[in-house]
């Protein structure tokens, strides 16, 4: 399920964010969390963290659905957008929103997002919780240290999601809808959320204009620029978190990558025993008690 709700933000000539609070309105005497879904997932990626209320009586939660995910929607005949433009979004809606500062955690490709946040606005974020993610581009370095060859594995979608005419009944493949499912939770939740996510992806990448999404979304991850030479600019707290069990981004690569927030007053790297992928949901314990910590040392 897409989030229900928009808001306006003026970036590449207009462009509607989705989005979700854990209530009806920012709570201003409360810190917020801006938190960034993984690929082709939505809002409701944070379900099991909207549902706690030992973080909903501490924080105020706002997910914003990336461009190319969800309810978010691009102005009529633009198609074209980087994980830079998903950042300034993000910020943008923040802003309308009346948010002034924020920490931001980010699942997957969410981790990426917010680490452009922080450099994008460094007095807006307050601190950065990645989640089962990497800072580099999907580079071949990379490759040898674990993690996958989206290249390899995913460059055909581009080509069958390319079309010249509108195509009101495509619907996006089975196959593919069972990638973000298999590859983002494992074995690790049940099959009725497994459930959920067939028909979630299934539904927001229907038409035309989810063909267009889809394809964007996915030429976005394959051709992401990489922000290694850019980490040590990067001034707020750090808690990273990764999964034992992450079949994309493996283990490896964390160990290296955290080593080059030098700016950071503190950058910490924490492995969680079975946690697979989408972190969030696979492990949404160990994800709260990492947040609330950051936030209570840092607010």
């Amino acid at each position: 399920m897409a989030a229900t709700t928009t808001i306006r933000v003026p970036h590449l000539g207009g462009i509607r964010a989705g989005y979700r609070l854990s209530s009806d309105r920012i709570d201003p005497s409360k810190p917020t969390v801006v938190c960034i879904n993984s690929m082709c997932t939505t809002s409701a990626l944070y379900n099991d963290q909207f549902a706690s209320e030992a973080l909903t009586s501490v924080v105020n939660l706002l997910a914003i659905e990336p461009l190319g995910h969800g309810a978010t929607t691009l102005p009529p005949g633009s198609d074209h957008f980087t994980y830079w433009d998903s950042a300034t979004v993000a910020l943008q809606a923040m802003q309308a929103l009346g948010v002034d500062k924020a920490f931001a955690l980010g699942t997957s490709q969410g981790g990426w997002i917010v680490a452009r946040m922080a450099l994008l606005a460094p007095d807006k974020i307050l601190g950065l919780l990645p989640l089962g993610t990497s800072m580099d581009c999907e580079s071949a370095d990379s490759r040898t240290k674990g993690c996958w060859d989206p290249q390899t594995q995913l460059r055909s979608f581009v080509e069958q999601w390319t079309s010249d005419v509108p195509t009101h009944d495509f619907v996006v493949q089975e196959i593919w809808r069972e990638m973000v499912a298999g590859l983002g939770f494992g074995g690790a939740v049940s099959k009725e959320t497994v459930t959920f996510w067939h028909e979630t992806v299934r539904d927001v990448y229907s038409g035309d204009e989810g063909r267009r999404k889809v394809r964007m979304a996915l030429v976005c991850l394959l051709e992401r620029d990489g922000l290694l030479f850019r980490l040590g600019d990067i001034k707020c707290p750090v808690y990273w978190l990764q999964g034992k069990e992450d079949p994309v981004f493996g283990i490896t690569v964390p160990v290296e990558q955290i080593k080059l927030f030098r700016s950071s007053p503190e950058a910490s790297l924490f492995y969680i025993e079975g946690g697979g992928h989408y972190l969030n949901a696979t492990s949404p314990k160990e994800v709260e008690l990492a947040l609330l910590k950051m936030v209570r040392k840092y607010t």
